[in-house]
């Protein structure tokens, strides 16, 4: 199984933010009261943000739309019955759709008016899919 990374680095049309510093993620994780899988850790560290593939991953930026901490905040009040320490790594702004990510690096998908469903064990999988 490729690394998200590796998948990021191997993709064309690539569009990415910028790397974040150690203290910009434990800042993230501090405001969401969340610990980042170490999967997403990495991507924050080397891309900040990235867009390929038909992927729109969160991360961390000054944008509404792909800051993990304002995406995640604002599905929170949405979404009531997610578990606290998940946050969104990709809203795909369809039929209420959202991609969720644990520590443990396990991705979930929500809909309005469904159960959370597993959908892979890591981003990696889940953009693979």
């Amino acid at each position: 199984m490729m690394r998200l990374l590796e998948i990021i680095e191997n993709s064309e049309k690539v569009f990415t933010y910028a790397s974040m510093s150690y203290e910009k993620i434990q800042q993230a994780e501090k405001e969401l009261k969340v610990s980042f899988s170490e999967e997403y850790k990495e991507y924050l560290a080397e891309y900040g943000v990235a867009i390929f593939n038909g992927h729109e991953l969160t991360g961390l930026c000054d944008g509404k739309r792909l800051d993990v901490v304002r995406i995640t905040c604002k599905e929170r009040e949405i979404s009531e019955f997610v578990p606290s320490d998940w946050y969104v790594v990709e809203n795909l702004d369809i039929d209420g759709i959202v991609i969720w990510q644990n520590q443990s690096g396990e991705v979930f998908q929500t809909s309005p008016m469904r159960d959370s469903t597993k959908i892979a064990n890591s981003i990696a999988e889940y953009v693979l899919l």
